[in-house]
């Protein structure tokens, strides 16, 4: 099993942003992790040019986008961004991309959101031909016609994985892509509801085994401050929760918040819990480190002991 932590911006200076971003990545790097996984926050940084600074700072990590919205931008668009990331990472990133969420894609962005589950089949037609090589990409289907020359090519095959939570999503995953990244997917999900579907859809379609990346918070923390890590999880982290995408996997599992599925406690419990995502079947963690405490200086210890924690999991889980 891969072990990754999610690297994203939070509120501030942009440059400031940045500079704590890329401090992140070093860090990531030195500990051993397996891969970074950047999220496409709807009002903050671009998780592509994140990405291609973060590659210019490494030589190792997989850099992975969890998740770029397909729905805002052309498939051309993405996969010329892709690639270019792709180079200044020098061939290390995974790209996740997803059909993302009415609140973002009709709401914020004032754009259509019906059928996305075709319109996710139909844009990886055109995005996986793009990633491909160089030539002409040439894709008629019923949401695209494409006939567009592109000179870029890839310095290494680009993975793509696409968010899929229910089964038509997990049937177009498995078939098209590398894999699925996850968020509110808790190990009974992964088990009996992800893995089955993701893996017949590959097998039937003559693909490899797909990855599988969960993502969720982890807090080191004492026996006593559990329900407060759990409480902070459901307040920095629960609002995605409205989306009935969310909701509708989340039946599939035992958690009911995000809360339920924050992992928080000591070194032996935090353990024990990834191990438990091993065994459903996850073939990465995605790790939202999830500090605790009443001021500054608290949170950054506590998000400090909680990744030093999971840097010294990471090489004994593998």
């Amino acid at each position: 099993m891969r072990i990754g932590v999610m690297i994203g911006p939070e509120k501030g200076d942009s440059g400031r942003k940045l500079e704590r971003m890329l401090r992140d990545i070093e860090w990531a790097e030195s500990a051993g992790m397996d891969t970074a996984w950047i999220p496409q926050i709807p009002t903050d940084f671009d998780a592509l040019i994140t990405i291609a600074a973060m590659g210019l700072k490494t030589s190792r990590i997989e850099l992975g986008t969890a998740v770029v919205p397909l729905q805002a931008q052309h498939p051309i668009a993405l996969a010329r961004q892709a690639l270019s990331a792709h180079a200044a990472a020098g061939g290390r990133l995974a790209l996740g991309v997803g059909p993302s969420h009415h609140w973002i894609v009709r709401d914020m962005l004032g754009l259509p959101y019906e059928k996305p589950a075709a319109y996710s089949r139909d844009y990886l037609d055109v995005l996986n031909a793009a990633l491909r090589g160089t030539g002409s990409v040439d894709v008629e289907n019923d949401t695209f016609t494409v006939h567009n020359p592109l000179d870029l090519g890839p310095v290494a095959p680009v993975p793509v994985l696409i968010a899929a939570l229910g089964p038509v999503m997990l049937r177009i995953a498995g078939e098209r892509t590398d894999g699925t990244v996850l968020w509110m997917a808790d190990e009974r999900a992964i088990e009996h509801h992800v893995l089955p579907k993701i893996s017949k859809a590959a097998a039937d379609a003559g693909r490899p085994a797909p990855r599988i990346v969960a993502g969720l918070p982890v807090c080191l923390c004492a026996a006593g401050e559990v329900d407060e890590a759990k409480a902070r999880a459901n307040r920095i982290l629960g609002e995605a929760e409205v989306s009935p995408n969310y909701q509708r996997l989340l039946e599939q599992g035992d958690a009911r918040d995000i809360g339920d599925l924050c992992i928080a406690g000591d070194e032996e419990t935090i353990a024990a819990g990834l191990r438990r995502y091993a065994d459903a079947g996850a073939t990465d963690l995605s790790i939202r480190l999830l500090p605790i405490g009443d001021d500054r200086d608290t949170l950054v210890a506590s998000k400090r002991r909680t990744r030093e924690m999971i840097a010294v999991l990471a090489r004994e889980l593998r």
